[in-house]
């Protein structure tokens, strides 16, 4: 059998023992263990709790856990509704406001949490009732909030970002500060949208109430002093320290990005002891057992991932299917839609994590070979990523906004998500064209490579 033989027959089975509903760190491993079996001598069985283990030993990955730790401590805590409502209260009076400020807490909980699902559910739990009871239609609510949620893998610290440093071999903190610019982009885009979707349903509305019609709640005027704008500056000054601290930490050379996470984790619990009041042992354990059962969860499946590409490269089937995109002599620009349309349809089923473990091995070689910078291409494949979050069937973020807003048809959250996907298509576009929006900064703060 050959090597694309065996390995065409590698994705199949991995195809048929996912869709058969075993959850995805056990299917990798049954997979990986069942070819090691079949395809490898019978001793490689004797090492695969050495071989998950020599994978896992990286001190990057150890930042893992630590973020999940921060990012529980303010998503289980009020700082969630805090944010939003001190962001609304200075956006109120702006066309969209609404909508802009549920973007912003987005961008700023995202930048502290590193998760997606942990930032749709903190600021999605308070920003979308209120954005209905101010008129806006629920399939616009919730889609601000599940594309707001996306930026999570895409602000630093991000999850998805350090794995993939760990699979390219690259700076961790240049693909952070490479996340900045790209990140800054579509918060501004997001933001344009609101505007724009918040005008079209006020006209609407506003013709509607003048046809004779009810008078919908966007056509109410809410004011809110400058004294009540001040009092609510308090409630983001906590955030910007936590924020601005662990950014000097990494980016001012005085931390390593694991004990960056460390320091950020243990600002995030003095930030929610002193604010919020929460130190008691009660209070501590939703967190703690967030914490650990997230934790848990995605190293199993980092764990399993890494052993099912390992087997992959024993077997010589990434280096194969590799040497065979080379083969295709694809001109640079095709390879690399190629590549990412293959991220796309992943993306339909499995998770950022699984994907960039899984194709690592196989992509980047030859985008390498081609003169890409793997640098911007993380930021690419993570905004393409981004957009695997958000359109079925799986739609992570699709589902945590259902389960916050159980009341919204399932087909106004998808219509809703719709526009923000061709948002992040855009976003992609605009990098291949301009790349310097994502790799000025790295080279700005920490020289060209």
């Amino acid at each position: 059998m050959s090597e694309l033989q065996l390995g065409a027959m590698y994705g199949a089975v991995t195809l048929f023992v996912m869709f058969s509903g075993m959850p995805i760190a056990f299917a990798l491993g049954a997979v990986a263990v069942g070819f090691m079996y079949f395809f490898m001598p019978a001793a490689s069985l004797d090492t695969v709790t050495q071989n998950v283990y020599e994978e896992m030993a990286s001190v990057t990955l150890l930042s893992i856990p630590l973020f999940i730790l921060k990012g529980a401590a303010i998503g289980k805590s009020a700082a969630g509704r805090d944010l939003y409502s001190a962001i609304h209260t200075w956006f109120h009076k702006i066309p969209g406001g609404l909508g802009i400020a549920n973007v912003f807490a987005c961008a700023l909980f995202a930048a502290m949490a590193g998760s997606s699902p942990a930032t749709c559910s903190a600021i999605g739990s308070a920003g979308i009732p209120e954005m209905r009871k101010r008129g806006y239609s629920p399939g616009f609510a919730a889609g601000i909030i599940a594309a707001g949620g996306t930026l999570g893998i895409l602000l630093p610290p991000s999850i998805t970002m350090i794995l993939y440093a760990v699979a390219a071999e690259q700076s961790l903190g240049r693909l952070f500060l490479a996340g900045i610019g790209p990140g800054v982009m579509l918060v501004l885009m997001f933001a344009g949208y609101a505007v724009y979707r918040a005008r079209k349903e006020y006209r609407t509305a506003l013709a509607v109430y003048e046809g004779g019609g009810a008078k919908s709640a966007y056509l109410d005027n809410e004011h809110f002093t400058f004294s009540q704008k001040v009092e609510m500056l308090p409630r983001v000054l906590p955030f910007v320290v936590l924020l601005t601290g662990v950014m000097i930490a990494l980016y001012g050379g005085y931390a390593t990005p694991s004990e960056t996470a460390g320091l950020g984790a243990l600002l995030a619990m003095v930030l929610i002891a002193i604010v919020y009041r929460i130190w008691k042992p009660k209070d501590l354990s939703p967190i703690l057992a967030s914490t650990i059962k997230e934790s848990a969860m995605l190293l199993m499946i980092i764990g399993m991932s890494l052993l099912y590409s390992y087997v992959m490269s024993y077997l010589h089937i990434s280096q194969s299917a590799a040497q065979w995109v080379v083969g295709l002599a694809l001109s640079k620009w095709l390879l690399l839609a190629v590549i990412l349309l293959m991220v796309i349809v992943l993306g339909f089923f499995l998770p950022p994590v699984s994907i960039i473990l899984m194709t690592a091995p196989i992509i980047l070689p030859p985008l390498k070979a081609a003169g890409f910078d793997l640098i911007w291409f993380g930021i690419v494949m993570t905004i393409v990523m981004e957009m695997g979050l958000i359109h079925p069937p799986v739609g992570l973020n699709i589902f945590v906004i259902k389960n916050i807003a159980p009341d919204i048809p399932l087909k106004d959250v998808i219509w809703g998500v719709m526009p923000f996907v061709v948002l992040m298509f855009a976003a992609v576009l605009l990098l291949c064209v301009f790349p310097q929006i994502a790799v000025s900064l790295p080279d700005i703060v920490m020289g060209a490579k």
